[in-house]
C-alpha cells in the first residue's frame, strides 16, 4: 500500500490505519510538499517518494489523503498503472472528473472502495445494513454540522484545507448524509437545495422507495450546535443512526473491503461508481443554489 497525501488526514486516519492493517504492507508516501511526505514517511519507517509513478509501479494499492480535484486526476493514473484505488470522499467536485475515475476503475480492472466513514465505522455500518433491509421507510432527516469554520470560535485543526473553504460542507460532509439515505431509502430520483447562513445548505430528496428525506449540512456552525445525527421513520418504527468512534478502525475496515474486491473481482458497492453516483447529486444539489 502507498501513501498519497501529508495533511491532517493522513497523519490522524490514514498512515496510522495502515501501519496497522495486517492484511497489507505500509510501503510509502508521496505528497505534493517533499518536506512534509519525508517526515511522515520517517515515522513509520517507509520509503518516501518523490515521483507518484514509482509508487504506484512499485505498489498494489494506493491510498489517497489529497483535496478531491487532485485526487481525481492522480487516481486516473494510478487506475492504469494498475493499482487499486482506496479513495477519499468526495471522488471529485466535476462529474467529468469524477466519471472519470469510474472509468478509469472499470477500463483497468482494478478494485476501487471510497471510504465512507458512517459505512466502515461500527456499529454504523451494521445498523445501515440493518435498516437497508426493513421495508415501509417514508421519510427521514439528516444533520452533519461541523465546526470547521466556526463564526463564534477558533477553526478546526482541519480548517487549512483550501478545498473546504471553497466548498463547503455541501461537498465535504453531504457523502456521509447521502452514504446512508441511498442504501437506505433507494436512488435519489429528485433534489432541491436551498442555502443558509453559517454555510449551511439543505437538501430535500426524494428515493425510488417513494420515501423523502432532508439533509441539513454546514461546516461553520458555531460550536455550541455542532453536531451529526441521521433519523428513520416507517411502519417498523423511529430509528436513530447510532454514534460512532474508531475512525482508523474504520479506515482499515475499508481497506479490508479493497482487498476483498481486489481478491474476488466483485466490484465493491461504495466504490467508484458510487463515488461518482455521488458526485453527481452534489454537483446538482450545487448548480440551484445562488452564487
Amino acid at each position: 500500500m502507498g501513501l498519497l497525501g501529508t495533511g491532517p488526514w493522513a497523519h490522524r486516519t490514514h498512515a496510522p490505519a495502515l501501519a496497522a492493517h495486517a492484511g497489507s504492507d505500509f510501503a510509502g508516501v508521496w505528497g505534493r510538499r517533499p518536506e512534509a511526505a519525508a517526515e511522515l514517511a520517517h515515522e513509520y519507517g517507509v520509503k518516501v517518494y518523490e515521483d507518484p509513478d514509482e509508487l504506484f509501479a512499485e505498489c498494489d494499492a494506493v491510498a489517497f489523503a489529497l483535496p478531491p480535484d487532485v485526487q481525481a486526476a492522480m487516481a486516473v493514473r494510478a487506475a492504469a498503472a494498475g493499482c487499486h484505488l482506496l479513495l477519499d470522499k468526495p471522488v471529485a467536485t466535476t462529474v467529468e472528473d469524477a466519471r472519470a475515475v469510474a472509468e478509469a476503475v472499470a477500463r483497468h480492472r482494478v478494485a476501487s472502495v471510497v471510504f465512507l466513514t458512517l459505512r466502515f465505522a461500527e456499529p454504523t455500518a451494521g445498523w445501515v445494513e440493518e435498516q437497508a433491509a426493513r421495508t415501509g421507510w417514508f421519510t427521514a432527516a439528516a444533520h452533519w454540522l461541523g465546526a470547521v469554520f466556526p463564526s463564534d470560535g477558533t477553526p478546526s485543526a482541519y480548517a487549512d484545507s483550501p478545498w473546504r473553504k471553497a466548498k463547503g460542507g455541501l461537498w465535504d460532509v453531504g457523502p456521509h448524509a447521502l452514504s446512508v439515505l441511498i442504501p437506505v431509502l433507494g436512488e435519489v430520483t429528485e433534489i432541491s437545495a436551498t442555502r443558509g447562513p453559517s454555510d449551511v445548505v439543505q437538501l430535500a430528496l426524494r428515493h425510488t422507495s417513494g420515501a423523502a428525506s432532508t439533509a441539513v449540512l454546514s461546516l461553520g456552525a458555531p460550536r455550541a450546535a455542532a453536531g451529526v445525527g441521521l433519523e428513520l421513520r416507517g411502519t417498523e418504527g423511529v430509528h436513530e443512526l447510532p454514534g460512532w468512534s474508531d475512525v482508523p478502525g474504520a479506515y482499515g475496515r475499508a481497506l479490508d473491503a479493497l482487498l476483498t474486491a481486489a481478491r474476488t473481482g466483485v466490484p465493491d458497492p461504495r466504490g467508484a461508481e458510487f463515488g461518482a453516483r455521488l458526485t453527481e447529486i452534489l454537483a446538482e444539489a450545487e448548480a440551484q443554489l445562488p452564487t
